[in-house]
């Protein structure tokens, strides 16, 4: 964080899969290339001013500079994988008003990565703007959502859901009620050509920085 051009980073543990039910389960693809590593329990997530700095501090060779025990510490991840992603969109939601953290992940996500065939992202896109992202924006306990592009990585796309609270994705997210039922065959279409990279989605919650209290 010390470094020109990084403004935030946090660190987050993945809640077991048992622990929750998201509503694309069963629906979506998940990629079976087993060149794609399957870590996905622990997520750390770096913020920059622009793409281009992760170019300038590359994790890997970022790696190779620091003492000892971080090497160490480091030799412990397994399966670990890496994306350097640009926002494309960002829309906030009805618990931005209560979220004093500026721009940094909130205490719970949900993160998904992925890929989609491309002679659908053109609709992809349009789903995100017209549906997933409105609906976003209205909803309880919500602080923001992030579409993000990817720069170097497995996963072309990746999806951002922030919460003040793992409670109220639980509450909120996972049981929502469709604000447009009469889309719903839309979203089927859409939500069955995705292929997420292993494990996603992930349910996390921040470890680092502490939640303030």
């Amino acid at each position: 964080m010390k470094r020109p051009g990084f403004l935030w980073g946090a660190h987050y543990a993945s809640i077991d899969k048992g622990a929750h039910k998201a509503s694309t389960d069963g629906i979506a693809g998940r990629t079976k290339d087993a060149a794609v590593p399957t870590g996905d329990r622990y997520i750390m997530m770096f913020a920059a001013e622009d793409c281009i700095t992760f170019a300038h501090s590359a994790p890997r060779a970022l790696h190779g500079t620091l003492p000892e025990p971080d090497k160490k510490m480091l030799a412990l991840r397994i399966n670990e994988r890496m994306n350097v992603m640009m926002e494309a969109t960002r829309v906030e939601g009805k618990a931005m008003k209560n979220f004093k953290e500026g721009m940094i992940a909130a205490p719970c996500i949900n993160l998904g990565s992925f890929n989609y065939p491309t002679d659908g992202e053109e609709e992809m896109m349009g789903w995100y703007a017209q549906r997933r992202m409105h609906a976003m924006s209205l909803m309880e306990g919500c602080v923001r959502t992030r579409k993000m592009c990817s720069v170097a990585g497995w996963a072309k796309h990746a999806i951002v859901y922030e919460f003040e609270a793992q409670e109220a994705c639980k509450k909120y997210f996972f049981t929502r009620e469709d604000l447009n039922p009469e889309q719903q065959p839309w979203s089927d279409k859409v939500v069955k050509r995705v292929m997420h990279a292993p494990g996603s989605s992930n349910l996390a919650i921040r470890l680092f920085p502490p939640v303030p209290q």
